[in-house]
């Protein structure tokens, strides 16, 4: 079942950037609860301008509108990288479900050519982009250094939320092995398979996502109730959900929450939807291992310690 009416709370994080120490611990209490109940947030002043979210969203178009075979030229070949092109029904979100009905882009931290031996493998883990669009590179990077620093004042709210030093999360973080995804969702041309969606039932691997998302909608969240309600775009926030690793990282006090991304009414068929997904994902060899507040007495660890990268590379071998 699923309704319209949301509990995800819109949380105000201009306090927390700009206000003083009893104002930053307001805003925490409000991020523990609403990670602890839904691990979903809708987030107003997030520090990333609103015109560089627009220029990125045009550009992303700009992308998606190439040829097949200029976006199938810079596809993602390999399990490590996680970088490029990813086409209509290759990624399957949902194992027992058919290929979900979207494409993306990847990309990750920009990194320097020098520093990559002259060996057949040289370019595996660096990002490609499409010659066709000469302003793209510059835009996808200046969006990926935003949503880096965004993340990293989320993640200090977060600690602080839990009773942490500031930089408990923040430090584990400090590589930037995190993936920018650009994301459409084509009209439907034909009738979906049995059970195909846009984007399968998933929770996210990492620690935090950023979401932007268009109006067109069809993203949903599952309560603990089981029931499922729709996530729709509000003017002026973003949406930040908690992952994989930071469910584990915390013991289950911060959740990470199934969603999906619903196939469209016949009213929304024949419209495109884009989004776009910031994938903060902790060092890979930063070890996760439940915090000490989050543990203790009647509370023991549900899982052992795991480097962050063998966690994600299992999830990906999973995926596609």
């Amino acid at each position: 079942m699923t309704t319209t009416l949301t509990p995800i709370p819109l949380i105000d994080f201009e306090p927390f950037s700009q206000g003083n120490v009893a104002d930053r611990e307001a805003i925490a209490r409000q991020i523990h609860q609403a990670y602890h109940e839904i691990g979903f947030m809708y987030l107003k002043h997030p520090g990333i301008e609103p015109d560089l979210i627009e220029r990125l969203f045009a550009r992303s178009k700009q992308f998606f509108d190439l040829p097949f075979a200029a976006k199938q030229a810079i596809a993602w070949s390999d399990e490590v990288s996680n970088r490029g092109y990813i086409g209509v029904e290759r990624e399957r979100l949902d194992p027992n479900k058919p290929g979900d009905l979207k494409e993306a882009f990847n990309v990750g931290k920009e990194l320097d050519p020098a520093s990559f031996p002259a060996e057949p493998q040289a370019s595996l883990g660096m990002n490609q982009w499409p010659a066709e669009l000469p302003e793209f590179r510059a835009t996808v990077l200046e969006f990926f250094d935003a949503c880096a620093d965004a993340a990293l004042t989320v993640l200090e709210a977060m600690a602080i939320a839990l009773q942490a030093p500031p930089d408990f999360f923040v430090a584990p973080h400090r590589q930037q092995s995190h993936t920018l995804r650009l994301l459409h969702y084509p009209p439907l041309a034909k009738t979906p398979k049995p059970e195909q969606v846009r984007a399968g039932v998933h929770s996210d691997y990492g620690s935090i996502t950023l979401l932007f998302q268009d109006d067109v909608g069809g993203l949903e969240v599952k309560t603990r109730q089981g029931e499922w309600i729709s996530a729709p775009a509000i003017p002026g926030t973003l949406i930040v959900n908690t992952g994989d690793l930071m469910e584990r990282w915390t013991n289950h006090e911060f959740r990470s929450t199934q969603h999906r991304v619903r196939t469209p009414t016949e009213d929304q068929a024949g419209r495109s939807r884009y989004s776009v997904a910031f994938f903060c994902h902790p060092d890979d060899e930063a070890e996760i291992a439940c915090i000490e507040s989050c543990q203790g007495g009647d509370r023991p660890a549900l899982y052992p310690p795991i480097s962050a990268g063998a966690y994600l590379l299992e999830k990906l071998r999973a995926t596609y």
